[in-house]
């Protein structure tokens, strides 16, 4: 293969998974085989959309040793392990899709895959043991994984998925065809459990609060938002009709319209963490559902762990005592960019708008992936050390190279 060709055909990959929703941000990572001795891969913590041929880097299947002053995704070596084992296979894609995230954190391999699902990526689809991103232990375990005979996709425990063929459009279809696997996986145990048949994962996350909580009726509600500007900040509400109030971060005082107590939660927020310019409010059903449980919850997916904090803690926000309320939000929230709100979904916060956004995406998926530990009854979070070191390796290194 030509490598110029094959530096192109990964970055065109990179952008159609994107385009999916299978990866986002600089999360995931895309490689092709050269020949049967190096293979070129999507560098470490870089956008997608911006990705140049000069940013592919060339890696060795045996050494993993890589050409030129760009570093290789951290992954490299679970990509080697596929072409080592797999001589036929020329194209792989990891991703952090969201059912195969789901299920990537139940502890078990899937048995059944339909006849049609099982012509594209096997009749199984084993459970790699958890290893930490990048580490030895991650890549052995994909390597027994490998050792299943006729595979096209594997989960990576708490991490997600590895999606392979001869070429990207059938490591592709693989990816797609995993994702509806794992669905079915998921809708199938809520209609075992509770009798209901569901079509989305957002009705899947609503059945299972509303028959496991006192939650009686889990309602999705528009999100708010602010952000930091100067002295202020400014309190915007989605899709509710409302005009946008500034506030004063030293006096509380609003101008442009009332202020909801919410207001005082993000002042409190501003106030205490100088870091933080940007809060969503999410009230997807996700985190709505998630917060009716009111206790704290786990890194079920290692990118939590890193984006959000090693865990996210539970308070009831009290709009009759706002200020007393919100101080306890504020210990609750330390260290970490995430809160839930009991009954009323989460705070995602940031440095920017983006940032913020992808504390929101990381926070439904990990709320969902709680969840369905209470639909199958595993609960094996991430340990509270791995937790750890991955929110610090990524406060101290990921996050900045990722600008």
């Amino acid at each position: 293969m030509d490598i110029n060709t094959a530096k192109q055909q990964v970055i065109d990959a990179g952008k159609q998974l994107v385009a999916k929703g299978l990866i986002s941000r600089t999360w995931g990572n895309v490689s092709y085989r050269l020949d049967d001795k190096s293979f070129v891969i999507t560098p470490s913590g870089k956008p997608y959309e911006t990705l140049t041929p000069e940013q592919i880097v060339q890696v060795s299947i045996e050494t993993l040793e890589h050409e030129g002053d760009v570093k290789p995704s951290s992954e490299k070596g679970v990509h080697a392990e596929v072409y080592k084992a797999r001589p036929e296979i020329n194209f792989v894609i990891h991703t952090h899709q969201m059912n195969a995230s789901i299920m990537s954190s139940l502890g078990s391999d899937i048995r059944y895959v339909p006849e049609a699902a099982a012509k594209v990526i096997g009749t199984g689809v084993p459970l790699a043991g958890y290893g930490l991103p990048g580490t030895k232990t991650l890549k052995l375990g994909v390597a027994a994984a490998l050792k299943n005979p006729g595979i096209r996709a594997l989960l990576m425990a708490h991490h997600g998925a590895l999606c392979f063929g001869e070429d990207s459009e059938k490591a592709f279809e693989a990816a797609l065809v995993l994702e509806d696997v794992c669905a079915l996986q998921i809708y199938t145990q809520v209609k075992k459990i509770y009798g209901a048949d569901i079509d989305s994962i957002q009705q899947f996350a609503a059945v299972t609060a509303q028959n496991e909580t006192d939650c009686k009726k889990v309602q999705a509600g528009s999100n708010c938002s602010s952000r930091r500007e100067g002295e202020s900040f400014v309190l915007s509400f989605a899709d509710s009709g409302k005009s946008s109030v500034t506030v004063n971060l030293a006096t509380g005082k609003a101008s442009g319209g009332t202020a909801p107590a919410e207001a005082e939660l993000h002042r409190a927020i501003y106030q205490k963490r100088k870091e933080i310019n940007y809060i969503i409010h999410s009230r997807s059903v996700e985190t709505v559902a998630a917060s009716c449980f009111c206790k704290s919850i786990k890194p079920q997916v290692d990118d939590f762990a890193q984006i959000v904090g090693a865990d996210v803690r539970c308070v009831a926000f009290d709009e009759a005592n706002a200020e007393k309320s919100a101080a306890r939000c504020i210990k609750a929230m330390k260290g970490r960019h995430g809160l839930l709100l009991k009954g009323n979904g989460a705070l995602c916060c940031g440095p920017d708008e983006s940032d913020a956004a992808a504390v929101e995406m990381i926070m439904e998926k990990n709320c969902l992936t709680f969840l369905a530990t209470v639909l199958f009854n595993v609960y094996e979070p991430i340990t509270p050390l791995h937790s750890h070191l991955m929110r610090l390796v990524y406060l101290k290194k990921y996050s900045k190279q990722a600008k």
